[in-house]
């Protein structure tokens, strides 16, 4: 028996806007795992997170989930997605209008389930005040905030997320981040976490999957899947601005960067992408990259 949490062996048939492609992927992850899956449009990473979820059956194919047989087409095994332990969250919410915030995440209640759930998340993601709202009368990153918390209303031990940051501003979009990395610390449940920002791969993730035409071409950690990359034009960079100073024509940025605080010299041009706390992708002159202090963050 596997001692991963999650153990994913799925072909299936996508039918996508270039034809039709042969899906076929195979990983292990453990508990506590962020794994963030990015890729083309159409390489089948909304589907991969339906497929686990029990949303669509594959055509060949098994899942097991802490040794629990989720899925075996071979033996005819299927557990419906009402029993698996899974929270999703869409891009789009899929929030009920009709209802106030609460009652949205009381409908998530399973059956003798205690309410205590319900008041404890409100508190956790900030929306005790706004209990009695309905989600039009909410902005989008706290209608994000009652998707989050409704589907964590259950306490699921997997966590499938389908870009549902997107759609945020900058700001809004990593105070996110840092609740999302607060409830999985404090809960220690997994996620698979589908998005295009780099930034938030190298933030919230501790694995990577790259889904290219329905097979993971790489997984792993980040610095081993993007920061050993080079081109040409020089080192593929990914970090967290912690300082930036101007001198002249020139920005001083200390960043943090696959485990290290590292200072970056680079065009006062980069300015507005190198504000503290903001995520960042660059390509930069790999000599100009140069560990500054310590390993540990502070």
């Amino acid at each position: 028996m596997s001692n991963n949490l999650l153990d994913v062996h799925i072909r299936h048939t996508l039918h996508t806007a270039h034809g039709i492609l042969p899906m076929e992927v195979d990983f292990s992850l453990a508990r506590g795992s962020i794994m963030a899956l990015t890729g083309p449009s159409g390489a089948g990473k909304t589907t991969l997170l339906r497929l686990i979820a029990g949303l669509i059956h594959p055509e060949n194919g098994r899942i097991a989930f802490e040794g629990d047989i989720w899925l075996d087409t071979a033996s005819r095994v299927y557990t419906p997605p009402q029993i698996r332990h899974i929270g999703f969250v869409f891009q789009d919410y899929a929030l009920f209008p009709h209802m106030t915030v609460r009652k949205n995440l009381l409908f998530a209640l399973s059956e003798n389930q205690s309410t205590q759930i319900v008041d404890a998340l409100l508190e956790a993601t900030g929306l005790t005040q706004l209990a009695d709202r309905k989600p039009a009368q909410l902005s989008g990153g706290q209608q994000q905030r009652v998707a989050l918390a409704r589907a964590l209303v259950r306490r699921p031990e997997l966590l499938l997320m389908d870009e549902p940051f997107a759609a945020l501003d900058p700001e809004m979009r990593y105070q996110l981040q840092d609740l999302l990395l607060k409830l999985h610390r404090d809960h220690n449940f997994t996620v698979i976490l589908v998005t295009h920002d780099m930034g938030e791969i190298f933030r919230l993730a501790d694995r990577v999957a790259i889904m290219e035409t329905g097979k993971m071409t790489r997984f792993g950690m980040p610095s081993e899947v993007y920061l050993n990359e080079t081109r040409q034009e020089g080192l593929l960079i990914y970090g967290e601005v912690l300082t930036c100073k101007r001198q002249g024509e020139t920005l001083t940025v200390h960043a943090w960067i696959d485990g290290k605080i590292r200072q970056l010299n680079v065009p006062a041009h980069f300015e507005t992408q190198m504000q503290p706390g903001v995520t960042f992708t660059l390509r930069y002159d790999a000599a100009s990259l140069d560990v500054w202090t310590a390993d540990n963050r502070p």
